[in-house]
């Protein structure tokens, strides 16, 4: 029989930390579910990219936007502002930035396994 479990985002973990932002994770009924804060002046190409080594964000992601706006571009153009209450479905392809002055968190259940992770180079 399954049990119940119960984590918090003030005790994740694991945490990835990166120029103007971080992913908190929690592990949960085997899933990772990540906390991002991404920081005014944040952007995917300039602060992750370097890590991920991928043209584009590679993770998918499945999220609930707490603050902030992000502008998020797909790789075949069409693009979006996020806002706080927004769900939303990103798939694999895409880069996003900050936009304003208000700081971004998202809690996505789908894509931060991975995200800001150096993958293992293949020998």
């Amino acid at each position: 029989m399954a049990k119940m479990e119960s984590k918090n985002f003030s005790a994740p973990d694991e945490v990835r930390q990166f120029e103007k932002g971080k992913v908190e994770l929690v592990k949960v009924g085997g899933a990772t579910v990540g906390r991002g804060v991404f920081q005014p002046g944040w952007r995917w190409s300039k602060h992750v990219k370097p890590i991920a080594k991928t043209t584009s964000c590679e993770a998918p992601h499945f999220q609930y936007q707490i603050s902030g706006t992000m502008h998020v571009v797909m790789d075949d153009g069409a693009e979006k502002d996020l806002k706080a209450g927004d769900v939303s479905l990103i798939p694999p392809g895409h880069y996003a930035w900050v936009v304003g002055n208000e700081p971004v968190i998202v809690v996505d259940f789908q894509g931060m396994a991975d995200y800001a992770k150096e993958l293992a180079k293949k020998k």
